[in-house]
């Protein structure tokens, strides 16, 4: 389990898509910080609930609430907002997490999962991101609780870099999440807004279930992977809990890749 440093004492993150997999995981390490936690999901309510009594009860330092809300929908992230701010007071911290993949070879993509994908990986982070600028900008700095006037942590991919056959529609969204963590951070980072993006590797979560769920699929996996053990979800939200402290207060605008070597491209080894 997460060490216990209570270095997000007094301040409040949104986590979208929190109620499962690599989200859970971020929410668990923020609460165990001292963070007041939104769980953000959009099904499954019960264990967004289960997720945020955990916080509220157990090893975890800050409280949590869990709030429904699709990511991909103005008004409803303009809503989620609210109800947060109405019930800590302000936001600190932004992790917009929530992703979902459609997949098909691009010739036999239909029109609307390409664009699902986009509304939720890309549009939805973009929505969350401007919000939670939006309360940093109103609510201004509290130097007692943090050096940096908010964070803001994207959930991006390897796949950001790596070409996805079959997957083009995710990997323009994850490739899209760069440019736009990057321009955040370029025109706030004056304001002390940090702004940086998270991009796991091969992370055991239920979305790639099939890519670990047997012994013959992880040997196979491991080949891209030169630490050769599957991520966890635990390694990303312990990274996530770093990022949002202000042990790395001078940190912004870049990558930090969860993914045991996997972008050191192991297939070239042996000369390709």
């Amino acid at each position: 389990m997460q060490k216990i440093n209570k270095r997000l004492l007094g301040q409040t993150a949104i986590v979208t898509g929190a109620n499962s997999g690599i989200g859970e995981a971020i929410a668990y390490s923020l609460g165990r910080e001292g963070a007041n936690v939104i769980i953000n999901y959009i099904s499954h309510p019960e264990k967004a609930e289960e997720i945020a009594h955990n916080i509220s009860n157990e090893d975890c330092c800050g409280t949590a609430i869990a709030i429904k809300c699709d990511v991909s929908k103005e008004d409803q992230v303009i809503n989620m907002f609210k109800r947060a701010i109405d019930h800590f007071g302000t936001v600190d911290i932004c992790v917009p997490n929530a992703g979902l993949q459609r997949d098909a070879s691009l010739h036999e993509m239909k029109l609307e999962d390409w664009q699902l994908v986009l509304d939720v990986n890309l549009t939805g982070q973009f929505l969350c991101a401007r919000e939670a600028i939006r309360e940093f900008l109103r609510r201004g700095m509290r130097p007692e609780v943090s050096s940096s006037l908010g964070k803001i942590i994207h959930t991006s991919s390897v796949h950001q870099i790596i070409p996805w056959a079959g997957h083009a529609n995710y990997a323009a969204t994850k490739g899209g999440i760069v440019m736009l963590m990057e321009s955040i951070c370029q025109e706030y980072a004056p304001y002390k807004i940090r702004c940086n993006s998270i991009a796991p590797g091969a992370i055991k979560t239920p979305i790639n279930k099939e890519a670990w769920d047997t012994q013959e699929a992880i040997d196979k996996l491991n080949k891209l992977i030169p630490y050769k053990r599957i991520g966890i979800p635990e390694d990303v939200g312990s990274t996530a809990a770093w990022l949002a402290s202000d042990e790395s207060e001078y940190i912004n605008g870049t990558t930090i890749f969860v993914d045991g070597g996997m972008t050191c491209y192991p297939g070239f080894t042996e000369n390709g």
